[in-house]
């Protein structure tokens, strides 16, 4: 199991770097990182301001539709070009071809996200404004589970969309719903029920995004837990609390762990159907 899974994740690598779309966004964020660049040479970037919540809402924007683009049309390209009718007549078990399919995204989306940071982190350091060190690692870390648990939702799309235009409105729509539509639909959906069932609800569908609660992590540990409102009190406490960090990374582990459990039960359905 575990060598077709490296096998799959070594040619996922390969098909990666092959990609346009994946040089597209290396160009595009490593030109988003140096306007990031930029603004920190004109205001300083040290925790929560209104800069450095002005950066996590342009990154929010960015990363997660990388990711949902590059993961869900690898998946539908399979389907498209058949090369999933023969690999499925090998014995490559399912678990093995997503998990492989994954970690060979993971690789690629990672690259073009440490290339973009170390761009700016080398400008920077040049030109002699550089980030505060904390500051710059949980900007660094919040890239980073963006990418990671946004690309389990593209594993998602890409197993149950038919082709590439099918997976590309799907991808567009869950961006649009966790990203930008997000914060007005919370707002509107809670209104609708007793005051009392509010935070638990918050707290359920915050679980249910992970931009959501990835942003809440960040900002938080960037000392911005007190313009959350006071819904957010729990979260701030658990997050500031010694197993704060602990408990954020098993709660991405389980929801990594599910999302690719769902997929390959998805993929495997489709499979037997074959």
């Amino acid at each position: 199991m575990l060598s077709d899974m490296l096998l799959v994740a070594k040619k996922e690598i390969r098909i990666g770097f092959r990609n346009p779309w994946a040089y597209s966004f290396l160009i595009l964020f490593t030109v988003f990182s140096l306007s990031l660049l930029l603004i920190n040479a004109r205001y300083e970037v040290s925790g929560y301001s209104g800069v450095t919540g002005s950066m996590l809402s342009l990154i929010l924007y960015l990363l997660p539709l990388m990711s949902l683009f590059l993961g869900s049309f690898s998946l539908t390209a399979e389907k498209e070009e058949g090369s999933w009718n023969l690999l499925s007549t090998y014995p490559l078990g399912t678990s093995s071809f997503i998990l492989g399919k994954y970690i060979g995204l993971s690789v690629v989306l990672l690259t073009i996200l440490f290339f973009g940071y170390g761009v700016m982190g080398l400008a920077s350091g040049m030109a002699g404004q550089n980030f505060e060190i904390n500051t710059y690692l949980l900007f660094l870390f919040f890239s980073c589970g963006l990418v990671l648990l946004f690309l389990t939702l593209a594993l998602w799309i890409g197993s149950l969309a038919k082709n590439r235009w099918q997976a590309l409105t799907v991808s567009v729509m869950v961006w649009f719903f966790t990203i930008i539509a997000w914060p007005t639909l919370l707002i509107a959906g809670l209104g609708l029920f007793p005051y009392l069932w509010i935070k638990p609800l918050l707290t359920l569908l915050t679980l249910l995004n992970p931009a959501e609660f990835v942003r809440l992590f960040v900002v938080i540990k960037l000392g911005g837990g007190s313009v959350l409102g006071p819904e957010y009190y729990q979260w701030v406490n658990w997050i500031q609390g010694s197993s704060g960090s602990l408990l954020f990374l098993l709660l991405c582990f389980f929801w990594l762990l599910f999302s690719l459990t769902c997929v390959c039960w998805i993929w495997e359905r489709r499979r037997a159907r074959a």
